[in-house]
């Protein structure tokens, strides 16, 4: 390729990253790694490839934009010329789908409206980003660094009389210098508090940067957090990376999850707090930062210092100032928010409508998994209903725990419901229908019908079950692992386990 431009990001394949390992061992992190060092390629690549074209970023999650795990489109006019393989797994097309194919055959037409601040891209099956235009850089421009601004918080986010105060309040002091931790339900929508906090704060001008420390393995969150120099270790680039803490200098850093950070790096976090300046991972000088510092978890944190999980140091440096989100089920406008998530999940656009019953019955329903289960269900009503009709309390699913059947039966119309049980493959062994069982041995035995049932295919079981394929991956080398100690031992492999 010397000589010449790359060529537009359209599925060619560039290049092949290879970490090699025993294959009788797992090498989890190793595959994290890997994947990331991808991710950090293709998102720098689209960026640079992009020839002054208009570059469309978009994620399901506003503090997303900015970070290499946003969706990228190019276009020329109207025209998809160019995307990353985020876009499309967000999108569920193939490449096919997507490029030479005009913006208006995938999304509806509000994505002319869309401006450098952003807004909400939605799909003709109703799905809903967040979304902003960025101008391409030249071939010859820097490397991208993270959006100087978090995208306009979706509409179905807008704040009521229960957040805006605890929103406005946490502006004065996070702009008073101090951090701010947001607390809350798995789902209550910290992380788009999060950006909304950083939007109307005086560092709105700077880079929203959000990192999740569970999502990320312990070896690898030092290096994403706080950067590493070259030659830092085995795989690390070549002139190092500069870390998310400088990369958040003039505006905000966003940590989810903060309760999942192991305690080693936890110490090394107070540090920087202590001393505005960090050392990058392998040596180095220490580089003045200015940030302000937003942290989030659905853990008891004080329960967690408490069992020395957490450092009690760090735990009084982050509660500054906290801010308890409500819970669904708390807030005092969910008829509306009703309506405005299932505007956002392109109801409107199919010309659907709730019936006042549905609305009234969506409100009244617990929704333990918060705004993201109300949200997800909404978007499944639209995708099932047929455009133009009114959606009302027997389109609706079952309460969980409520036999869908049942449903059924009290409603007389087909009631949607949860997914059904794998049946039992050829020659599997079935689950006792009387006798003891722990959920472990469930759980095994549910993997291996599953993987039976998909012909040995990791990724569609996965799929199948529900589950992340690190689960099923965990689970085939645990079973090789008691395999080998039972031939070590004599004994014949237990099956199943």
């Amino acid at each position: 390729m010397r000589g010449r431009a790359h060529p537009l990001p359209r599925g060619e394949v560039l290049g092949v990253l290879d970490v090699s390992g025993s294959a009788s061992e797992m090498h989890q992190h190793a595959l994290a790694l890997v994947k990331l060092a991808g991710e950090q390629i293709e998102h720098r690549l689209i960026h640079a490839d992009a020839q002054g074209r208009r570059l469309l970023r978009f994620h399901a999650k506003a503090p997303m934009l900015g970070t290499a795990r946003e969706a990228v489109l190019l276009l020329e006019d109207d025209r998809i010329v160019g995307a990353n393989p985020i876009a499309l797994r967000a999108l569920g097309l193939r490449w096919g789908a997507v490029l030479d194919h005009s913006m208006d055959a995938l999304f509806d037409r509000g994505w002319r409206s869309l401006d450098g601040r952003g807004g909400l891209l939605t799909t003709h099956a109703g799905n809903g980003f967040a979304a902003a235009w960025q101008h391409a850089p030249t071939a010859t421009a820097a490397p991208v660094r993270p959006a100087g601004g978090s995208a306009r918080a979706p509409a179905a986010f807008s704040t009521d009389d229960t957040i805006e105060p605890l929103l406005a309040r946490a502006v004065r002091v996070l702009d008073a210098g101090s951090s701010v931790l947001l607390q809350g339900e798995t789902g209550s929508g910290k992380d788009v508090f999060a950006g909304l906090l950083h939007q109307r704060s005086s560092r709105a001008r700077g880079p929203f940067v959000a990192l999740n420390c569970a999502a990320l393995p312990e070896t690898l969150v030092e290096a994403e957090l706080f950067g590493y120099a070259e030659g830092a270790f085995t795989g690390a680039q070549r002139k190092g990376q500069v870390g998310r803490v400088r990369e958040a200098d003039g505006g905000v850093l966003f940590l989810d999850e903060i309760g999942d950070m192991p305690l080693l790096l936890q110490s090394r976090l107070l540090r920087v707090l202590q001393e505005r300046s960090v050392t990058p991972l392998g040596g180095g000088r220490a580089v003045p930062v200015d940030f302000a510092l937003v942290c989030a978890t659905h853990r008891d944190l004080a329960a967690m210092v408490e069992a020395g999980s957490f450092r009690a140091d760090l735990f009084y440096r982050l509660q500054d100032y906290t801010v308890a989100l409500p819970a669904l089920r708390e807030r005092r406008d969910i008829p509306a928010l009703v309506e405005r998530l299932f505007v956002q999940a392109g109801g409107q656009a199919m010309g659907l409508k709730l019936s006042p019953e549905a609305v009234a019955e969506l409100a009244a329903r617990p929704w333990p998994g918060n705004l993201r289960q109300l949200a997800s269900t909404l978007r499944t009503l639209v995708a099932l209903a047929d455009p133009g009709t009114v959606i009302g309390v027997a389109q609706l699913p079952p309460l969980p725990g409520r036999p869908v059947a049942a449903a059924a039966v009290a409603t007389g119309l087909p009631a949607m419901g949860p997914a059904q049980p794998l049946p039992p493959a050829a020659g599997a062994a079935a689950v006792p229908a009387e006798g003891p069982a722990d959920l472990r041995s469930l759980t095994a035995e549910a993997i291996d019908r599953a993987l039976q049932a998909q012909q040995g295919r990791v990724a569609a079981a996965a799929r199948a079950l529900g589950v992340h394929r690190s689960t099923v991956y965990r689970h085939i080398a645990q079973k090789a692992q008691k395999a080998q100690e039972a031939q070590e031992a004599g004994q014949p492999p237990a099956e199943g386990r």
